[in-house]
């Protein structure tokens, strides 16, 4: 008797530096699941309530995070990463051993890591999600070209890239993911993710909606500053608060409503209902904002280069209206983003997502 042919069995793991790695693994994880494949899931913490929330049925892995944590200033940021190095480093080298050990255990049959540096296996086909090809310094661009050289020499042991943005110059991410030399490996664009829709949903006059996530301290010195000026703000607002699986709570008035995380569903609609988006400039983020063509106003992480980077670049196409934690005033920020010339580009790229997945589904053959 003939052995049943089974589905090709794909483990998807994404970074836990915030949640935009796992928020942007949705589509991919759907995507995959239309097209017949038996998908597990890796990660803890916030990534692995995110993903249980959305895919309950899924098998899921304990993987330990890099479990970053940074400063309360800018500087202390960019030391608190440096002094991590070994850190991460080690936890690295961890995850590649502990993959070696699940392949074997559970048969897969490739594997798709966002931003995760470890999980590249010699026998089986291992993607490496990354919008950043180039990585920002504030020490100048001789840095830079090192740091990329490193970024390469780690990504170069998977068997391709995949990058969450288009070629040409309507892109979302700039020079980070165009850089001027690329890996040796492949590198595929396969458009702007986002897990949302739009569903024409009417937009509540000056509703706002406040989005915090991101390592502590600074997800929580931002909420701070927000709550003490939302309380004084004349119209509606909605704070998540990016903490799924808390349960540390802070009540909501008939003005001001709190949630400690929202399911996709909801998050999309209470996103659609918003005149304004108050959130940080992570690029998952902004990748969701232009997918429903919402009005920003993003506050990149102080020390975080990339989203330094992704602000000014963005602020500079107009596609949202940014400004710095240090100077933030909600009633300020608003009147400006009043002011301001959005220009949300159009991005059709859901067609570049399925014939990559359908590419990897049949080398697996």
């Amino acid at each position: 008797m003939e052995k049943p042919v089974r589905k090709p069995r794909i483990l998807v793991a994404p970074l836990d530096w915030g949640l935009g790695h796992a928020t942007r693994c949705i589509p991919i994880i759907s995507e995959l699941q239309r097209q017949g494949t038996d998908v597990w899931l890796a990660g803890e913490s916030f990534q692995k309530e995110l993903l249980q929330q959305e895919f309950p049925d899924l098998p899921f892995l304990p993987l330990e995070g890099y479990r970053v944590k940074y400063a309360r200033t800018g500087i202390g940021v960019l030391l608190s990463i440096f002094r991590q190095t070994q850190k991460i480093l080690s936890a690295i080298k961890k995850e590649n051993k502990w993959l070696k050990k699940i392949v074997a255990e559970h048969e897969l049959d490739a594997v798709i890591s966002d931003n995760r540096y470890g999980l590249h296996h010699p026998d089986i086909p291992c993607v490496f999600i990354t919008h950043q090809l180039t990585i920002k310094s504030p020490l100048g661009k001789w840095t830079e070209k090192i740091v990329q050289k490193k970024n390469y020499q780690y990504i170069n042991q998977f068997t391709e890239c995949w990058v969450p943005d288009v070629e040409g110059d309507n892109n979302l991410a700039g020079i980070l993911s165009h850089p001027q030399k690329k890996t040796v490996v492949p590198v595929y664009y396969i458009g702007s993710l986002s897990r949302f829709r739009i569903t024409n949903e009417p937009v509540k006059n000056n509703h706002l909606l406040i989005i915090l996530s991101g390592p502590e301290p600074q997800r929580s010195i931002l909420e701070n500053k927000i709550i003490q000026q939302v309380a004084h703000y004349p119209s509606t607002a909605t704070i998540v608060r990016g903490l799924p699986g808390s349960h540390s709570l802070i009540p909501s008035s008939g003005m001001i409503k709190f949630y400690n995380h929202l399911p996709a569903g909801e998050l999309n609609k209470e996103m659609e209902q918003a005149e304004y988006i108050i959130s940080r400039s992570g690029y998952s983020t902004v990748m969701d904002l232009v997918k429903l063509k919402k009005k920003s106003i993003l506050i990149p992480t102080p020390g975080q280069t990339e989203q330094e980077y992704l602000a000014d670049y963005l602020s500079k196409k107009q596609i949202a209206f940014c400004v710095q934690q240090k100077d933030f005033s909600l009633t300020a920020s608003i009147k400006n983003a009043s002011q301001f010339s959005y220009q949300l580009p159009s991005l059709n790229s859901g067609q570049l997502l399925e014939p990559t997945i359908s590419r990897l589904i049949s080398s697996l053959h």
